[in-house]
This record gives C-alpha cells, structure tokens and sequence, in this order.
C-alpha cells in the first residue's frame, strides 16, 4: 500500500483505494511542535480554554436598532453555546460548539475562528464572507483545522487581510464523517449518516443563526483538504445556486467510499465529473474550483484532466502548485498563502466599513 506523510513526518498506511490524509490531529500537539510549548503558552495560546465565547454580541445588539444594508443577514438564532479552543496572538479565538444538524440528524463538533475585523464597530452593519473548512483523513471527532492554530489556516487568512490579499473569511470547520472507522465521501450514503446534509445544510444554517452573512451565494464557499477537499469541491458544483468557490487540495476527483456498494445512482449524484457536465449543460451558475497540489504527492494529472474536460463555460478552474508541497495541511495553507486566498478572494463579496464610523 501507498503511504500518506504526517505532518509529524511519520507514515500512516492508507485505506485501499483511496488517498486519505492523516494528519496530526491534535491542535495542542501542532502548535507545540511547531512553535515550542513555552513559546505557545508566553502568546496566549492556550490561555482561558474552555471559557464561554460569545462572537459578535454588542455589535449586532447596537446594530439591530437600525436598518441593515440590503445583502447583509444579521444572525437569525438561536444562539450556539461556544467555548475557546485557543487564541491567536492578535486576541482573535478559536471556539467550539456541538451541532446537532435538523436535517440530518447528525451530531457533531464545529470549530469557529472569526477575524478581528468582525468584531470592529465600522463593520457592525456588515455581512461577513463564510469559508467552510474541511479536514481530511478520519475529519472525525476532531477538525484539525479547528483544533488549534498550529497548521496556519487562521493565521494565513488574517495576514491575508491585513496585506489587502485575502478577505477577513469567517472560518467554519465542522468534523466531516460520521465515526472514526469509515470515509462517507461527504455525502449522503443510503443507510448512511447523512453527512451530505450535514455540510450543506446543517452547518450553513448553523452559522447563520450564529453570524452576520451574505444572503448571496458570492458570501460563501469552501475550502478542504484530501478527503475533505473531496467533498467541499463535490458540494460547490452540486448547489452552485448556494455556494461560489472552493479551494480544493490533494483532492479525489470521484467519489469512492466502499459504502457506497456500488450504488452507481447515488454515486452520480456525488460525482463532480457528473455534476460538473449538467452544469456546463445548463450553462450556469458560474463556480469556481481552485485545486491544489504539491509537487511532491500524486493526483496532479488527475486535477489536470478534470480542468481539460470540464474547466469551460460556467466552471472556471485553476491549479495552485505547491513547490515541494506535500499531502498535508501546512503545504496547503502555504499554497494558499502563495495564491489561492488572494484568487478566492476576488470572486467573493466584502466586508464594508460604515464610513461614519472611525
């Protein structure tokens, strides 16, 4: 069997038949690992984990008084009960909050970083752009994008934004399969976990009771790595009439969980190369699907035949390669460092500042 690399550097034997990412899923351990526990602990890191972390509240509560630009959905509730997972150096947290989907019927954890722009008087009157991050490998019970900000991700957008590269994206990052011993391809698996409706349902829906978002489809997109990927890639061609982009890296181009048991139907309307067709057919709406691939992992010719085959019309495509990347997220979030947040960023709405208020 094919191995995949930890970002601890030791190898994991993947399952047959597919390139799953493992990676270090402990955001305590990356964070010490990568920037030393003494150093993590002097930044705040860790400090006050597990408190209550309310997002948002005076602001909206200010801002609920007065009439809202069109375009912009303040929170519709209730309410999540959010506590902090970590901190980043700039005072913005990481949070979490169990989520039991109405749709599916699923629960699961689901990690929250918000930019500190968001909670910014000038920006009270203003929807936020939503990026939903998926983790690959098991993407159970743990995401490790949200377990700590050891890999970079909150850290990467908030620079972005800061350097006029990258829009201040609220980062959702729900667990994406169902337990830790299957890979549910994102999806709805008959007499499976519905974990298709869990992403593309529950979890919008969560966040917009619980933030202020775009009513438009050009407010949210995805971004997800491996197996991940897979499904936040699967979901922007499926409902292009709700989502607008995605980045997606180390990614499968088909669906292939076993459980599925060859239930080709179903795996049709899971397939992105199917999906993709009926779009172009359709002629739209417009999507956009940022693959990206480092130069030292496999999949890159794949990705490449799908841009020959289907980037065209209203499925617009581009490839992020990853000079001595490999399939692991630190490669993926230099990736998008390097160029995929700017990309994403340009085909997405903004915050706007009230200009009356300093």
């Amino acid at each position: 069997m094919q191995q995949d690399q930890q970002d601890d550097g030791g190898p994991k034997t993947r399952p047959p038949g597919r390139r799953r990412l493992i990676l270090l899923g402990g955001g305590l351990a990356v964070a010490l690992a990568a920037g030393g526990g003494v150093a993590a602990y002097r930044t705040g890191v860790f400090s006050g984990v597990g408190e209550p972390v309310a997002f948002g509240k005076t602001q909206e509560t200010a801002a609920a008084t007065v009439d809202m630009p069109r375009g912009v959905r303040m929170p519709t509730g209730p309410r999540a009960a959010f506590v902090r997972t970590a901190r980043l150096p700039d005072g913005t947290q990481i949070a979490k909050t169990t989520l039991t989907g109405p749709k599916s019927g699923f629960t699961g954890d689901v990690w929250v970083w918000v930019p500190k722009e968001y909670d910014e008087p000038r920006y009270a009157k203003s929807a936020f752009p939503v990026l939903i991050s998926l983790p690959g490998g098991r993407g159970y019970p743990t995401n490790y994008w949200g377990t700590g900000p050891g890999l970079g991700l909150q850290q990467a957008v908030a620079d972005g934004a800061k350097a006029g590269k990258s829009l201040p994206f609220i980062l959702v990052m729900p667990v994406i399969n169902a337990d830790t011993k299957h890979h549910f391809d994102g999806s709805d698996i008959p007499g499976q976990p519905k974990m298709g409706t869990w992403m593309a349902d529950d979890v919008p829906a969560f966040t917009k009771a619980n933030f202020r978002t775009f009513t438009s489809r050009d407010g949210w997109a995805f971004m997800g790595s491996s197996s991940g990927g897979f499904g936040a890639f699967k979901d922007v061609l499926k409902y292009p009439d709700r989502f607008k982009a995605v980045i997606a890296s180390g990614v499968d181009i088909v669906p292939d969980s076993p459980l599925w048991k060859g239930n080709r139907r179903a795996m049709d309307r899971n397939n992105p190369e199917k999906l993709a067709a009926e779009l172009i057919k359709a002629g739209g709406p417009d999507v956009y699907v940022n693959f990206q691939i480092g130069t030292k992992e496999s999949g890159r010719d794949l990705a490449e035949r799908f841009m020959r085959e289907y980037g065209k019309g209203p499925v617009h495509t581009r490839l992020q390669v990853i000079q001595d990347g490999e399939h692991n997220g630190k490669s993926y979030v230099r990736g998008m460092r390097e160029g995929s947040l700017e990309w994403i960023s340009k085909v997405m709405l903004a915050p706007t500042p009230d200009p009356d208020v300093p």
